[in-house]
């Protein structure tokens, strides 16, 4: 499996890159929100040849203001990833399946050259989510062995730990074959 991470402004901008295959870098929330440190983490992973991902964190209401305002702040590149971060939000609300799936696919017609994922963590996927829709695949979230996600749904990408930082795993053969598969959308 493959290695990689997931940065935001909480994290350096010379993050360690070795051993790495990929790495998600937060562009946004909501309608206002930009990782100040946005330009520097990518400039990073591209320095370091790595597949590109960006998140945004996704907030109820004013889906196609968010995609629109997510597309206007990522990097627009074929072959990067895009990712919807659907959690609870500081207030505790989350956007409703509904807003998740318009999400998606607002992205989908928005980037049509990038793959779109869904992040959830293993709670969300099991209990909050109605529809299984994950765009072009699931990024979970569940802290246990690496690659060992406890669901039974098909999954890209594995977050398996916050410590001391978000470590994940991606299901591909090889870098090249992650790549070949972010390159087709």
């Amino acid at each position: 499996m493959l290695r990689g991470i997931d940065v935001s402004a909480y994290q350096s901008s010379s993050y360690r890159t070795d051993g790495l295959s990929f790495v998600f870098v937060k562009a946004t929330e909501g309608r206002s929100y930009v990782n100040p440190k946005l330009a520097a983490q990518t400039r990073r992973a591209r320095d370091a040849g790595l597949v590109v991902g960006f998140y945004h964190f996704l907030w109820p209401g004013n889906l196609t203001a968010q995609a629109e305002y997510f597309v206007s702040k990522a990097p627009d590149r074929a072959g990067d990833i895009l990712a919807v971060d659907w959690e609870n939000t500081s207030e505790g609300t989350h956007a409703s399946n509904a807003e998740k799936d318009l999400f998606i696919r607002k992205l989908k017609d928005l980037r049509p050259n990038n793959r779109v994922v869904l992040y959830a963590n293993r709670h969300f996927w099991l209990t909050i989510d109605t529809t299984s829709y994950a765009g072009d695949g699931l990024w979970i979230a569940d802290y246990v062995s690496a690659g060992k996600p406890r669901i039974r749904a098909k999954w890209r990408f594995h977050q398996y730990t916050d410590d001391p930082l978000d470590k994940n795993v991606a299901s591909f053969e090889s870098k090249a074959a992650l790549r070949t598969w972010a390159q087709a959308a």
